[in-house]
């Protein structure tokens, strides 16, 4: 433990002391860049307390004829780097100032001379880590790169101001999100990734099998050890029978207990081996096939499944036995496109109401999106004000923007309703049946469904949202017209055979609200590690 007068954590602790609040990290014995520079005085207030801070440096530079250098260390812990000021004396300064270098370093925060842009600066008295990096291989360096670039790069890109900002966006909305719901009443539950039915059905879902890792196994298998030949199972069953024969004449014989168990045992091998070869002649290289297609029953799931597009429909068997619930997790769609606004995996927020109907639905998104809005012009104005600077210099009066009322149609214009006619988000509602899910209620009139979309500039659909046909024979019906199979959605039809009510909700595509949030122009940037089209790193 040291000293206990004076060890280097505790002094810490104690100097890190400041208005009552401890800056230091609470499991890491580093104070966060945020902590220091994002104070309303920009950090000038904590001048003279002693700090650990550490990070990666953005920029570096030697001066005074390399008597000192200045470093622009950041953390991610928010937009503003930390100047970090460190004498030759102290550590090689070659290696500090190179960008993209880890560095963990100890001193005291002062005030920097007057006009400097710093409200404060931290004077380096001993370095505790560097990781170093080599200038000529580092594919961040400090100058201008396009987001494409980093999605080669898609490892490294969080180091990169607009890349640590959407983080930070992402998880400022991901937490509005449950804060919203549990505020609401609404219960959190995990719907499956694996699923045996498809939501929209649309077909393009990626499949979830081992058939053809256990077709290449034996394919494999059987090139070392080739499956016996007719000949060699019949020279067993000739075995066989002659073990047979010499147990029968044992028998006959009266011969020893000894001698008759010991044939009997011989007997039994003969068989076991018989077994054996009969069962392995049977294996045939490939995806095993019953009746001219592929026998799913020998799939891992002994019936097809595959990833799921939407939890909405087992989301629905909570919501029809708790009321309130919601889902937000990963799904998927194996859709070959290449357009800015799809991915192949991507989160989406779906939540379910019972004894609702779709107005209900329409008030609630409205409320969760306004909700998410002011979320991030409390808690990321800085990140905000970074998006707006970098990438689209209306993207903090979007948030401001309230959601409107829309048209009782359909329109294949979104954006263009968004952006050029209303100028703010607008609830488009009652579509026609045909271009609709089968789970949508269907209307009076028999030819419009009870279904929303919020459309948003930027994006156009950020949310899709029914009330669902709760009636039995109605969405019986309705299945049968889309020409689906009933079998796998016998248990959503239990839902309407035994204690139907009625009930909405919506799904919120979480990419695209963090574009409509950032002004950033391919979704592929705001997700973590995209998924697409020929790609799928890391």
């Amino acid at each position: 433990m040291g000293d206990p007068a004076t060890p280097p954590s505790s002094e810490l602790a104690a100097m890190a002391i400041v208005d009552g609040a401890s800056l230091k990290h609470p499991f890491s014995d580093r104070v966060p860049v945020r902590s220091i520079v994002c104070r309303p005085d920009g950090g000038a207030g904590l001048a003279g307390n002693r700090v650990r801070a550490g990070g990666w440096v953005k920029t570096g530079r030697e001066q005074g004829k390399g008597s000192f250098a200045f470093l622009e260390v950041n953390d991610g812990s928010c937009p503003a780097n930390l100047q970090v000021i460190v004498d030759a004396g102290v550590e090689e300064l070659s290696t500090l100032v190179q960008t993209g270098t880890c560095v963990s370093v100890e001193g005291v925060l002062k005030v920097p001379p007057e006009g400097a842009k710093q409200k404060i600066e931290l004077r380096v008295e001993r370095v505790l880590h560097v990781g170093p990096t080599d200038p000529a291989k580092y594919p961040i360096p400090k100058t201008k790169l396009s987001l494409e670039f980093l999605r080669d790069h898609v490892h490294l890109r969080p180091r990169t101001n607009t890349i640590s900002a959407v983080a930070r966006i992402r998880n400022a909305l991901a937490f509005a999100t449950h804060s919203f719901f549990q505020e609401h009443g609404f219960l959190y539950v995990h719907t499956p990734i694996i699923t045996t039915s498809d939501c929209e059905g649309a077909g393009e879902m990626f499949q979830a099998t081992t058939l053809i890792n256990e077709a290449e196994k034996l394919e494999k298998e059987l090139i070392e050890n080739p499956p016996p030949t007719e000949a060699d199972v019949e020279a067993a069953r000739l075995t066989v029978t002659q073990r047979g024969e010499i147990v029968a004449q044992l028998k006959a014989a009266k011969a020893t207990r000894d001698d008759i168990s010991a044939s009997v045992a011989e007997l039994k091998i003969a068989k076991e081996n018989l077994s054996r070869l009969v069962e392995r002649a049977k294996l045939k290289p490939g995806i095993p096939k019953k009746d001219g297609k592929i026998d799913y029953t020998q799939d891992f799931f002994a019936r097809q499944a595959f990833l799921t597009v939407s939890g909405q429909l087992q989301v629905e068997t909570y919501a029809c036995a708790v009321t309130s619930v919601y889902t937000f997790g990963p799904t998927f769609r194996a859709e070959n496109s290449h357009t800015s606004r799809h991915l192949a995996e991507f989160w989406m927020v779906e939540p379910e109401i019972a004894f609702a109907d779709l107005q209900d639905d329409m008030n609630c998104a409205e409320a969760y999106v306004k909700y998410m809005c002011g979320w991030l012009l409390d808690k990321c104005f800085d990140d905000m004000e970074l998006m707006a600077k970098l990438y689209d210099k209306g993207c903090i009066d979007r948030l401001r923007m309230n959601v409107e009322w829309g048209i009782d149609l359909a329109s294949e214009h979104e954006r263009y309703l968004t952006e050029d006619i209303f100028k703010k988000p607008v609830i488009v509602y009652n579509y026609p049946k045909g271009i609709k899910a089968f789970y949508m209620r269907l209307n009076d009139d028999l030819k419009t469904v009870a279904a929303m979309d919020i459309l948003v500039p930027k994006v156009g659909e950020l949310i899709g949202g029914s009330q669902r046909e709760e009636r039995y024979e109605v969405i019986q019906r309705r299945i049968a017209e889309m020409g689906l199979p009933l079998e796998p959605y016998e248990w959503y039809l239990d839902l309407r055979r035994y204690g139907t009510v009625k009930h909405c909700g919506f799904g919120l595509g979480f990419e695209r609200m963090v574009l409509f949030a950032t002004g950033i122009d391919n979704i592929r940037d705001v997700i973590p590690f995209p998924r697409y089209p020929g790609r799928a790193d890391l």
